[in-house]
């Protein structure tokens, strides 16, 4: 199929893209590069620098394109509740104007990248699709106002658009191509736990803090679903041919069904990287549930996938060789 693919100098669209390229598709790269990397980008893939909101429609226009995958966004959680403007405009403003472009060069696929943030402090877990949605913060209110949007459009295009919408919990770990460099997590703003520990073990930090260890876990600290990024990946190939197959909006939540502590990750962590690692419980973060754990039933059922990569070990394995690829990259 020919493809564009939103944001794919981003750390999931970039390893999506080099997927979608193994699997004999033909891929366009837009991407702005404003949280990009340019050198992230799969060199068999054409690309286009410049704005989705500006650039979709040209890109487009005429080329016969089969799909698109939607990566390009905002994603700072604590940045899009002191700037919500950037967020509307950033995420909802561009989605729309990558909706028209879409209906107007009849492109019959399209998989949006969604977040479990639209669900905010769910009350049950394993979380399910059908589960309340109450985002907490601007980000994951505009991601699922980009949701009703696909909803609305995929309503009325007659069956001419398909589209699915995954939302990710908690992507992790590294890509590691038969040729070409790895690819992984590398955010000027880090707030993901996996980097952040590993930063310590690089000495790029003194500590990891843990926000409280009296949560009704456990171990008392929060536990989290974790997917490997390559296991995200399978899961956009298969919704592509998904969103084509009778139109409408199709939503799936992505994880693997089990949780794993903020503890365990750490001590993951230490062994993966012969490092000490020091901790330090801090008080709790206001907004934080104590267990965020994804039912991926219908992503099984519906999609026919199955993450692979579920060890915990493995996926800090990967995201740890990442990280000390890019430190040897940059001299360090």
């Amino acid at each position: 199929m020919k493809l564009l693919v939103t944001g794919g100098a981003g750390y999931v669209g970039s390893v999506c893209t080099a997927h979608l390229l193994a699997a004999g598709h033909d891929v366009t790269v837009l991407d702005d590069l404003s949280t990009g990397h340019r050198d992230a980008v799969p060199t068999a893939a054409a690309f286009v620098e410049g704005d989705v909101a500006t650039a979709a429609d040209d890109v487009l226009n005429g080329q016969g394109f089969d799909g698109v995958l939607h990566f390009a966004a905002r994603s700072l959680v604590g940045e899009s509740v002191v700037d919500p403007a950037k967020y509307w405009h950033g995420n909802v403003v561009t989605s729309v104007a990558l909706l028209d472009a879409v209906r107007a060069h009849r492109v019959p696929r399209l998989v949006f990248s969604s977040t479990a943030a639209t669900y905010g402090e769910p009350e049950i877990s394993p979380i399910t699709e059908d589960s309340p949605t109450r985002p907490t913060n601007p980000y994951g209110a505009t991601k699922l106002a980009i949701d009703h949007a696909i909803t609305s459009y995929a309503a009325a295009s007659g069956g001419e658009l398909g589209a699915v919408s995954l939302r990710y919990f908690n992507v992790a770990g590294a890509h590691r191509p038969t040729d070409g460099p790895m690819l992984g997590e590398r955010h000027t703003t880090e707030t993901h736990l996996i980097p952040l520990v590993l930063q310590v073990a690089l000495g790029e930090r003194e500590h990891v803090s843990m926000f409280g260890d009296d949560w009704p876990t456990p171990d008392g600290t929060c536990l989290r679903d974790y997917i490997h990024v390559d296991d995200l990946a399978a899961a956009h190939l298969l919704a592509l041919d998904a969103a084509g197959a009778d139109g409408g909006h199709l939503v799936c939540n992505l994880g693997n069904g089990t949780g794993f502590s903020v503890r365990e990750v750490v001590e993951a962590c230490r062994r993966v990287t012969g490092h000490p690692i020091p901790a330090i419980v801090a008080p709790r973060r206001a907004g934080d549930p104590a267990v965020l754990v994804a039912s991926a039933e219908r992503a099984r059922t519906r999609l026919g996938w199955a993450p692979e990569r579920g060890d915990l070990d493995g996926i800090v394995a990967d995201a740890w060789a990442f990280a000390q690829a890019m430190r040897v990259g940059a001299g360090a």
